[in-house]
């Protein structure tokens, strides 16, 4: 995260408003919620998770045992129920 010193990006009338309140001191100002990405959509781990589920799903699906799917994917049980209940 950049750092940035308010008299360089802020006007002088909301600069000395914001003053009122704080001085000297950090301030985080955050995106509005419609610029937001949701947890893992920029790395693609959000995608990569959906695509293990269904393959666990369609695994168990197939006749494969929970603790199968425990060994092959390195989750414990109730992760994988809960994996399965989801995915019905």
């Amino acid at each position: 995260m950049n750092y940035k010193n308010g008299r360089d990006v802020l006007p002088p009338n909301l600069l000395s408003e914001l003053q009122k309140y704080i001085q000297g001191e950090v301030i985080y100002i955050p995106k509005p919620a419609q610029q937001r990405a949701s947890w893992g959509e920029r790395s693609g781990a959000r995608q990569q998770l959906s695509e293990r589920n269904e393959e666990i799903a369609r695994c168990y699906t197939n006749g494969w045992s929970i603790a199968d799917l425990e060994q092959k994917y390195h989750l414990s049980g109730e992760s994988i129920r809960k994996i399965i209940v989801k995915s019905r």
